[in-house]
């Protein structure tokens, strides 16, 4: 059951474009986010707790983060008949997991 629990987890993430684990290791791997920066920026996206989690179930013992950017990708939505456009950037963290 424990096994089955972080699969189901992770699997879920796919139902979603905000938070993105994009790269897993045996000892950590890369988990990205949407953010906005009128918004607060990446610190304060409402997605970087989901990113933290998505850490906190890949490494129970606890985790680093070992670099954190943004990243190259965005995501952009036009408002149907209208000319704005909602542009979110990405925002990565690159974490290894603690042992023990």
């Amino acid at each position: 059951m424990n096994v089955v629990l972080p699969v189901a987890f992770f699997a879920c993430l796919g139902c979603s474009d905000a938070v993105k684990l994009i790269q897993v290791t045996e000892t950590g791997g890369i988990v990205t986010y949407l953010f906005k920066e009128e918004r607060g920026g990446a610190m304060f996206s409402p997605f970087r707790s989901q990113a933290i989690e998505v850490m906190k179930q890949k490494c129970p013992s606890g985790y680093t983060i070992m670099k954190e950017g943004e990243t190259r990708g965005y995501h952009s939505v036009s408002l149907e008949g209208t000319e704005d456009e909602i542009r979110n950037r990405r925002w990565a963290i690159q974490f290894r997991c603690k042992t023990g």
